[in-house]
């Protein structure tokens, strides 16, 4: 087998000086690197709570966490996915602070994000509001 003429070198280059860091510099890395673990914490913490409202086909509508009716919720943030699923109907939500709602005539998926305050809302169909409603309640 022939070589290249390269010769392997296992020691410290000639002329090159190792840094090493004084403990005031190892102790602000540390930090940097604790309170970017704290920010992500902190963000997934903060992170909206998905609710999905779905209205039609037929005389239906819906809002569920989980994949189950809501009936109370706490205080906060959430991302509401919002499945119209009928031309003849649209998907309100009404409460404190909150009046949002996607067009009668439509089908569409939308994208809400709501910050809900203690009290009553309720979710309706407006041309069908008389049987197509219910409420749920929002807690500290």
């Amino acid at each position: 087998m022939a070589t290249l003429g390269v010769r392997a070198y296992h020691g410290p280059m000639p002329g090159l000086k190792l840094l090493r860091p004084s403990g005031a510099a190892l102790c602000v890395a540390l930090l940097v690197m604790a309170l970017a673990g704290v920010a992500g914490q902190v963000d997934a913490a903060t992170a909206p709570i998905k609710l999905v409202a779905e209205v039609g086909p037929g005389f239906t509508i819906t809002l569920k966490k989980a994949g189950k009716r809501v009936v109370t919720l706490k205080r906060g943030s959430y991302a509401v996915t919002v499945r119209d699923r009928a031309s003849d109907h649209n998907f309100r939500l009404v409460g404190p602070g909150v009046n949002r709602a996607t067009q009668v005539a439509r089908v569409e998926t939308r994208s809400w994000a709501v910050t809900l305050k203690p009290g009553t809302y309720t979710y309706l169909c407006d041309p069908h509001a008389n049987r197509m409603k219910a409420s749920f309640q929002v807690t500290r």
